[in-house]
């Protein structure tokens, strides 16, 4: 990676086909097409396999046409593996692809460099680029037929889920007056869990315990949340990581537009939206899966966005006992409560205090142009007032410290907690600092990846007591 004085580079070494490697790769991929057609539309060729299958075609090849040129061994392998990755994979994008610090992937046109958007460096230029319009509409259509989607001249505009549930979003013209794009929100291979979240500050140890408990909610009250923000600020990260607070007992039902949650308990389903089909039927709206959720005994309902009539039956199941979180697009904790309550949402004033608390999640922008987020507010519900939902700000981020500062006198939530249980705020509030110990030990002993977490999330949740001397004793 090298820099400009405008935005950084993002330079990747690729290793072009000399024009008989590019006969022989349209030779390769005419056979796979045939094979694809005679064995119907989920042909999924074993990768072992094909790679085996590809290194004797080219042999055979190779040494029919140029027999007294032997080819090495090592040029076979090299070229077999070069052939699989574009055949498979993602062509000339592939290895953008395959890196896991890179957040999105922005293809704008034909002969216009592909920009990226890094973890780490922020907005990036990459020295690749499409100089034919086929060769992007072919990774198009190929991405397209991954997801059993088409996109053409009716349907001009592709939105779905690659295999490893990175988001994609292409257009064509007319949509895009400058010919195809392709934008890819890449999905995490190592989702980022509560430990990164406190690493990176997002949160702090405080709040993420406060939260586990009022989640957890002691069995007797789990609380429920609406995480807001702009977009790309973090939401669905956040409410990915805080699922893990969730008691691993409930069964718990994910609605998603674009399957990205990924919650390591045992008792989930995940549902995902479907658009109607070329004669317009078969849709199901999130809304459709909201009604559904509630005739399978779920525990928790989560919902991935929340934008329109499915806002309603939430609340109405929020309000009739079950427990919930959901994201939402705003800017701040009382622009949530507005939107909620006008068109295209309409939840009536008096649902809205089915909700206990507002996350708020922001982006923040520095001159040199890499972001990072921040929870900038946890406002709680608290009731209503003359026909006001009234909010009680229980932590708010200071720009100046950048740290989360606990803002709150009382809790309605842990008064309620500490009274369906039988036990006293001092021993609500004893329970939060011991679960801030368990946070931080994690955060010492770098316990980060998703299934180190749940150990001992789920070991907590088994014998308190045995975790807490344990990290006494190391302590």
């Amino acid at each position: 990676m090298s820099n400009n004085e405008i935005i950084p580079q993002y330079d990747i070494v690729r290793q072009d086909y000399s024009p008989e490697e590019k006969i022989i790769l349209g030779e390769i991929r005419e056979n796979l097409v045939d094979l694809a057609i005679s064995s119907g539309e989920n042909f999924q060729p074993n990768e072992e396999k094909l790679l085996n299958d590809i290194r004797n075609f080219l042999f055979l090849r190779l040494s029919g046409e140029n027999q007294d040129i032997p080819v090495s061994r090592k040029y076979l392998d090299n070229l077999s593996h070069r052939i699989l990755r574009d055949i498979i994979g993602y062509g000339k994008i592939d290895s953008l692809i395959q890196d896991d610090e890179l957040e999105e992937i922005m293809i704008n046109g034909i002969d216009k460099p592909i920009f990226v958007y890094h973890r780490q460096h922020g907005m990036m230029k990459t020295n690749i680029e499409f100089s034919d319009e086929r060769e992007l509409m072919d990774l198009i259509d190929s991405i397209a037929r991954q997801i059993n989607r088409r996109i053409d001249q009716e349907s001009p505009i592709l939105d779905g889920r690659l295999t490893d549930g990175s988001r994609i979003n292409a257009t064509i013209p007319p949509v895009s007056a400058d010919g195809p794009s392709l934008t890819i929100r890449k999905f995490k291979k190592d989702p980022f869990t509560i430990i990164d979240l406190i690493n990176s500050k997002t949160i702090s140890v405080e709040l993420a315990a406060f939260l586990w408990l009022c989640f957890d909610g002691l069995g007797v009250k789990s609380a429920n949340a609406i995480i807001s923000g702009g977009t790309s600020s973090g939401k669905t990260t956040t409410l990915n990581a805080l699922c893990s607070f969730i008691n691993p007992k409930e069964r718990i039902i994910t609605i998603e537009d674009t399957l990205e949650l990924q919650i390591p308990h045992e008792h989930v389903i995940r549902m995902e939206t479907r658009p109607a089909n070329v004669e317009n039927k078969g849709e199901l709206t999130m809304n459709d899966l909201v009604k559904n959720s509630l005739r399978q005994r779920p525990d928790r309902i989560i919902v991935g966005e929340v934008r329109a009539d499915e806002a309603i039956t939430l609340f109405t199941a929020l309000n009739t006992g079950h427990s919930g979180f959901g994201t939402l697009h705003s800017n701040d904790a009382r622009e949530t409560i507005t939107r909620l309550t006008n068109d295209p949402m309409s939840v009536p004033e008096i649902m809205i205090q089915a909700i206990d608390f507002i996350i708020m999640q922001n982006r923040i922008y520095t001159p040199s142009g890499v972001s990072y987020r921040r929870i900038s507010e946890v406002a709680e519900v608290v009731g209503i007032e003359e026909g006001v939902v009234q909010l009680n700000k229980i932590f708010q981020w200071n720009p100046e410290t950048d740290r989360i500062d606990n803002v709150s006198i009382t809790s309605k939530t842990l008064s309620q907690i500490a009274s369906l249980s039988g036990k006293s705020l001092s021993e609500i509030h004893k329970e939060i600092e011991n679960r801030k110990l368990v946070l931080k030990h994690m955060v010492d002993y770098d316990i980060r990846s998703v299934g180190d977490v749940k150990s001992v999330l789920d070991l907590y949740y088994a014998d308190s007591e045995k975790v807490l001397n344990r990290i006494m004793l190391n302590g």
